[in-house]
């Protein structure tokens, strides 16, 4: 994924929290907000309550991969931030893949094919 399709700021994290609508399911939340650019920014962030900082990374990855791998797939224009649950620590990519999928279909954000 590149540098700037990625959320990095903690003002632009902010934004999102404050003027988005959120969704979750067992695995993650997602808050969507529109950004009226081109492209798609994601960010991804992962609590301490999921464990120490080798699991969060571990998790924040397979999270990233899984973003990254089904990009091509989603509408365009809109800021995302997906929070990993407690859940994920235990959780497969292919869980992590499928719970992402799931929360951009509820959203419609999927692009119809």
């Amino acid at each position: 994924m590149k540098t700037a399709n990625r959320l990095r700021k903690n003002e632009d994290f902010r934004k999102v929290y404050r003027q988005a609508n959120s969704m979750a399911n067992k695995l993650l939340i997602l808050y969507i907000r529109k950004n009226d650019l081109e492209y798609t920014r994601a960010g991804f962030t992962v609590s301490k309550k999921v464990g120490k900082s080798v699991v969060r990374s571990k998790v924040k990855r397979k999270m990233r991969e899984s973003y990254r791998l089904n990009d091509n797939k989603f509408i365009k224009g809109y800021d995302l931030v997906f929070i990993a649950r407690e859940g994920c620590k235990e959780a497969s990519f292919q869980e992590i893949e499928s719970a992402l999928l799931h929360l951009m279909r509820k959203k419609k954000l999927l692009l119809q094919r």
